[in-house]
C-alpha cells in the first residue's frame, strides 16, 4: 500500500509540473482532488490498456528503438482529457506528447530520488588477469 501511495503522489506531481509547464494542458477547476484523481485515472489506464497499446505497437516500438512509448503516453494523455473532460484538458496531441515527455522525465527524477525505481546498478571491480601486462601478445581467439 505504501509503494501505491508513494507511486501515486510521484505521479500527482509530475502531472502538475506538466500542468504549469506546458501550455496546452490545464485543470478546469481550483479542486485540491483534481490532479489526484487525474494521475489516478492516468495511472489505472497506464496498468490496464498501455501494455495491451504497447503490444499492438510492438513492430513501431522496434523499428523507433522504443520512441514511440511517448506516442503511446500521449494518446493515454489524451483518453484521460476525453474521460474527465470536465476536470481536466488538453487541447491538442502536441501538447499530449509534451505533456507525457515532461511527465516522463519528472516521474523518472522522482522515482530516482526517492528510491522507487526498480532498476538497480551494480558496480562490480574485478582484478586484472596475471597476462594483461604482455603488450596485446595474448592468446587471440577467431571466432
Amino acid at each position: 500500500m505504501k509503494k501505491f501511495l508513494q507511486s501515486w503522489l510521484i505521479n500527482t506531481l509530475a502531472v502538475l509540473v506538466a500542468v504549469y509547464i506546458v501550455p496546452g494542458i490545464r485543470f478546469k477547476d481550483d479542486s485540491l482532488w483534481t490532479p489526484f484523481v487525474t494521475s489516478l485515472v492516468l495511472g489505472i489506464l497506464n496498468a490496464f490498456i498501455r501494455p495491451i497499446l504497447m503490444l499492438l505497437a510492438l513492430p513501431l516500438l522496434i523499428v523507433t528503438l522504443g520512441l514511440f512509448t511517448l506516442v503511446i503516453n500521449a494518446l493515454l494523455l489524451l483518453f484521460v482529457s476525453f474521460l474527465l473532460g470536465r476536470y481536466f484538458v488538453v487541447d491538442s496531441f502536441g501538447a499530449a506528447f509534451l505533456g507525457a515527455l515532461v511527465i516522463s522525465i519528472v516521474s523518472l527524477v522522482l522515482n530516482f530520488v526517492t528510491g522507487t525505481n526498480r532498476s538497480r546498478i551494480r558496480v562490480v571491480h574485478r582484478r586484472r588477469p596475471p597476462d594483461s601486462d604482455q603488450g596485446g601478445n595474448g592468446p587471440v581467439i577467431d571466432v
